[in-house]
């Protein structure tokens, strides 16, 4: 492991922002996650104590789906309906 000087770690430290930065694009890498998501799906971030409980997408799913049914004018049978299809 490569040990770095005193001085960097005070910068660190600081929270001070330089006034400029070297990006070496060379280097550069695409986004690997950039494109693993579905049109037909959204992503969202839980927050860390909702994310103890709902361990699991499907977890997750089968919750949001018991609150959308106990919702006055809930369409979510006609939902289920058609993605069985």
């Amino acid at each position: 492991m490569k040990k770095t000087s005193g001085r960097k770690i005070r910068k660190q430290q600081s929270g001070e922002l330089r006034p400029e930065y070297s990006f070496d694009y060379k280097n550069a890498r695409p986004n690997r996650f950039a494109g693993a998501t579905n049109k037909e799906r959204s992503v969202v971030l839980l927050d860390p104590d909702v994310s103890e409980v709902f361990r699991t997408p499907a977890s997750v799913n089968k919750a949001l789906r018991a609150i959308i049914s106990a919702m006055p004018g809930s369409r979510l049978k006609v939902i289920r309906e058609s993605s069985q299809k």
